[in-house]
């Protein structure tokens, strides 16, 4: 799970902002502006989010000349950094229909993290501009199409209105096998052997069109095995691997060759994996059917499964059917098996996202006056952490997230899937980002349905006969956003119920090496992918070949 505003309120039109930029008197200057130019790179207005991002000067060109090893102290790119607190400031502002040539200015202290520009320490910083044409910073970062202007040094607070330029257009990366250069000759012959294998899926959805009212597209990779033949009479068991926040279809290649790879190597058995991208523009939709996002588990479960075992050689049963993800991810095979468990014969599910929202990244969403910046001794909640060192506060990613969009961060994300929708159209907030106040309201909806805890405590005699044993869990007890409490919560819940289930409690893991073991940094993913085939061909006799 990355963290990366619900704000809309405070957005204003293109054409307001520029009637007060025009009207501005000397006194308006204290509000600190910059002036950024979109430049002649393409002949269309443009719209999106206007990002401004400023880091110290000489903590900025230390850290490039040690990264560089001395070489050099240029810095290319000044960026947002979610998980190093307050170390870059950043100042935003809407635009509409901007025509190439003319300025834009944004003040820097309407929508400004971590505080407005005025109240940074005065110095020399280094500034970059960025449009986020697409509206997905908050989910991807800056990418194909965005505009950016050149690292410009600037002192700040600024005596006058200092004036950026947007030059440049990021370039698309049409190709995901594409192989670094850096890349080695092992890695090169993997993707080559793992491509012929992996097939795009790209199915529209009837339920979900008919929810948004235009196509919607349900999209991932199917890798099918090596020596796999759709005309012999052989069939497979299916793993549903759903990535974590930030991933999608492009993001996922990496995955793909190292599954294909263990496959070609005999250290996993042969299995069909289907790789599912849950991005959206909202965040990840979690395939958890949703008020906000639709029917995505509906979707999966009734049509895009149905598609696929009617044109792979899948086993197309609920023993030959499994679930494994991370993060996100993990929280959506959590979510897709104790919902569907006639569905599915199985999860794997590593460092979730909170299945029990008594422990939300460790905070109690139903305390009396919950809030989740705040503890009621007035210390700040922590959300994410390098073991003992806390490298950022909930408050903090919660502001940082508002700044840089409305949408797709992980917090707003969220509330796309757990939240009632309001009468704006949009999901209600869980929380007040000004002042951390939990919604009671909105944390009883998620209660109710989607605290997959509070799920199994309110159906298990219902649910025990499809879902017993099927739940495995695994985290880490270091893990980076504090996931393991909730995971010890479920644990305790399961326990109370008398259902078989296993949890791993992995010692000093992190949520980035929890699948590591030994020197093997995808053991654990051997593991789990040959207790799924222990369940689809009981009488097997294939083992796996030792890791070298």
């Amino acid at each position: 799970m990355k963290y990366r505003h619900h704000a809309v309120a405070a957005l204003l039109s293109f054409g307001l902002l520029v009637g007060v930029a025009q009207a501005r008197s000397d006194h308006a200057l204290d509000h600190h502006y910059i002036r950024v130019e979109l430049g002649t790179i393409g002949a269309q207005p443009a719209s999106g989010r206007l990002l401004l991002f400023a880091v110290d000067a000489k903590v900025a060109e230390a850290a490039a000349k040690a990264e560089s090893k001395g070489k050099s102290s240029a810095v290319e790119s000044v960026d947002a950094d979610p998980f190093s607190g307050t170390v870059t400031s950043v100042a935003a502002r809407e635009v509409e229909h901007w025509v190439p040539g003319k300025t834009i200015d944004v003040d820097t202290e309407h929508m400004a993290y971590p505080v407005g520009w005025s109240q940074l320490p005065p110095g020399d910083y280094l500034v970059q501009a960025v449009l986020d044409g697409n509206h997905d910073y908050n989910y991807l970062g800056r990418g194909a199409g965005d505009l950016v202007s050149d690292v410009v040094k600037l002192h700040l607070p600024a005596a006058g209105v200092p004036k950026l330029k947007l030059a440049k257009a990021l370039p698309a990366d049409d190709d995901p096998w594409a192989v670094p250069v850096s890349a080695s000759p092992t890695m090169r012959e993997n993707v080559v052997a793992a491509r012929p294998h992996a097939q795009r899926v790209d199915f529209i959805s009837p339920l979900l069109s008919a929810f948004w009212g235009r196509s919607i597209h349900m999209r991932g990779w199917v890798l099918t095995p090596p020596g796999y033949d759709a005309n012999a009479a052989a069939r497979y068991p299916t793993v549903y691997y759903t990535q974590g926040f930030g991933g999608n279809n492009d993001r996922v290649i990496r995955p793909i060759v190292t599954v294909y790879t263990a496959m070609a190597k005999q250290q996993m058995p042969p299995m069909i994996w289907v790789f599912l991208d849950e991005s959206s523009p909202t965040g990840t939709h979690e395939f958890a059917d949703s008020v906000n996002n639709g029917p995505w588990g509906q979707a999966l479960t009734t049509e895009l499964i149905p598609h696929l075992e009617a044109h792979y050689r899948m086993d197309g049963d609920v023993n030959g059917r499994f679930l494994n993800g991370h993060s996100s991810g993990g929280w959506a095979t959590l979510w897709l098996q104790t919902r569907y468990p006639k569905i599915f014969g199985g999860t794997w599910s590593t460092s979730p996202d909170p299945s029990d929202f008594h422990d939300f990244t460790g905070i109690d969403l139903y305390a009396p006056h919950a809030n989740v910046y705040r503890r009621p001794d007035g210390s700040a909640y922590p959300l994410v952490r390098n073991h003992d060192k806390v490298l950022g506060t909930f408050e903090q990613f919660a502001k940082l997230e508002r700044v840089l969009g409305s949408y797709g961060g992980q917090l707003a994300s969220f509330e796309w899937v757990f939240s009632p929708r309001g009468k704006d159209g949009r999901p209600v907030p869980m929380f007040d980002r000004d002042t951390g106040d939990v919604d009671p309201a909105v944390v009883s909806y998620w209660r109710d349905h989607y605290d997959i805890a509070w799920r199994l405590q309110q159906h298990w005699p219902e649910l025990k006969p499809d879902l017993d044993g099927k739940i495995h869990l695994y985290v880490g007890t270091a893990d980076t956003f504090y996931l393991d409490g909730s995971a010890h919560k479920l644990k305790a819940v399961l326990d109370g119920l008398g259902a078989r289930s296993e949890f791993h409690f992995l010692p000093d893991r992190t949520h980035g090496n929890v699948y590591w073991i030994g020197d093997d940094h995808h053991g654990l993913l051997k593991q789990i992918s040959w207790a799924m085939y222990a369940i689809a061909r009981p009488d097997s006799t294939l083992k796996p070949v030792a890791t070298p």
